[in-house]
């Protein structure tokens, strides 16, 4: 036992390596929309090559996709082309293993129809090919496996009868594994996408945007939307911005107050692109600088409640490995925290083609503890994760406990073996200094109408 405290308290006491970048983040331009869609169909093609691979090691011979417009299958979201905006008409897909009679075949095999010659021709296909089991997606309670609409599984039924019908199965995972497995090459473009929401984090949390007194949280919140309408992205997650207070918790709304001097301000949201999805939480000061002694940097016991967020966000990290569950990994940090003398919430998910990606999930707010199923799932390699959470810390000045809410993407290295953050995680508040606007900097850059 005593050694064991031991190492607790010397890992505690280890200086943490610096992620904070350097240098303010840069606007990087992604490729103009064309050639967008031309890297996104590449990848969509290199990951629906995986497919057999991914059915012979769940013991399938078949992932059958049936679905209509506009009341598509999840899973169409990740294998459809960069320009199709939905499906058409009844859409069927049919994966295959590359076997036997379907070996020089598209894969998927695919019809479109809404006259029903689609149902002879899936029969006959299938009489050849003779799978055992075919996967439908009818989980239910993983949404990226659970996609088959009712009445696309009534129709399969009546059209293919019961011998089919039988070899019908449900395997989750298949449908979980292909949408979070990322490509190398993803992350040259991913990364670009997180300079760029750093780019508007350190834009908009500045005195070229806010002035206090005067903007609002909902002012800032539409001037990130007008922001990411420049960058020609556009988002999943609406930017929430909110003044930080005692009370104050972590939900799907913003405030609606003035920033003053003195507040501590907070954003969530991400941006969407390239068929990929951010996730980030930030923190920003707002100077004291009106007062008889103006401020030129935040309080220490600021930066002390931000330290502690770090620490939280290093021993998630330390606990993910592929192959865990997330409640493993989430029972271990929350272990480590409390033995470290910290408070705080941990509800980290999978992130990529979706906000809220496919994979195992590392706590929710209602769920702070233990998640069923999807917390049950294994953590994969090779995918991306944002590491959401907060650390409560008592701020003397106010007589307040806040809680730290931060949040950054990360993505597994197999040349390093760990989870490595995608552009940097933040270390230091966003600083707004209202001395440093002039009236002409508050009439070319007002947010309001």
């Amino acid at each position: 036992m005593k050694a064991l405290i031991f190492v607790s308290l010397l890992v505690s006491c280890v200086v943490p390596a610096q992620f904070h970048p350097r240098q303010p983040a840069q606007y990087r331009p992604l490729p103009p929309l064309r050639m967008r869609a031309s890297i996104q169909n590449k990848w969509t093609t290199e990951r629906i090559a995986k497919i057999p691979k991914l059915l012979k090691k769940h013991g399938a011979g078949a992932w059958l996709i049936c679905q209509r417009e506009h009341a598509e299958d999840t899973i169409w979201w990740s294998i459809k082309n960069a320009t199709d905006f939905d499906a058409h008409r009844r859409t069927v897909l049919l994966f295959h293993t590359n076997d036997s009679s379907l070996a020089n075949t598209p894969n998927p095999l695919k019809w479109v129809d809404n006259i029903g010659q689609v149902w002879p021709e899936l029969r006959r296909v299938l009489g050849e090919y003779r799978p055992f089991r075919i996967v439908l997606n009818t989980d239910e309670d993983i949404a990226f496996a659970g996609g088959l609409h009712v009445g696309e599984l009534a129709i399969l039924q009546r059209e293919l009868g019961k011998y089919w019908t039988n070899r019908f199965v449900n395997e989750p995972m298949l449908a979980v594994e292909f949408v979070a497995t990322k490509l190398p090459s993803q992350l040259e473009y991913y990364r670009i996408m997180q300079e760029n929401v750093w780019a508007m984090l350190e834009e908009g949390f500045s005195d070229k945007v806010i002035e206090p007194g005067v903007t609002t949280t909902e002012d800032l919140s539409w001037w990130f939307r007008e922001k990411m309408q420049l960058l020609n992205v556009s988002t999943w997650n609406q930017p929430r911005v909110s003044v930080l207070v005692e009370d104050s918790y972590p939900g799907w709304e913003g405030t609606e107050d003035v920033i003053k001097e003195g507040d501590i301000l907070h954003i969530d949201f991400g941006i969407t692109a390239m068929g990929l999805n951010t996730d980030t939480q930030h923190m920003a000061y707002v100077l004291r600088t009106s007062g008889a002694e103006p401020e030129t940097d935040v309080p220490d016991s600021l930066k002390e409640g931000l330290r502690k967020a770090n620490r939280l966000q290093e021993i998630v990290l330390g606990n993910m490995r592929p192959g865990l569950s997330g409640n493993t990994v989430l029972h271990q940090s929350l272990v480590q925290m409390i033995r470290e003398g910290m408070k705080g919430q941990i509800y980290s998910h999978p992130i990529g083609d979706w906000g809220h990606d496919a994979g195992s999930v590392i706590g929710f707010l209602n769920l702070p503890a233990y998640v069923p199923v999807l917390g049950e799932l294994p953590i994969l390699p090779n995918t991306y994760y944002s590491i959401e959470l907060y650390a409560y810390h008592f701020v003397p000045e106010r007589n307040e406990t806040i809680r730290f809410r931060l949040e950054e993407n990360v993505a597994w290295s197999e040349l390093s073996q760990k989870w490595e953050y995608v552009y940097g995680r933040q270390e230091i508040f966003h600083l707004v200094d209202g001395r440093k606007r002039s009236s002409l900097e508050l009439i070319e850059q007002t947010t309001r109408p």
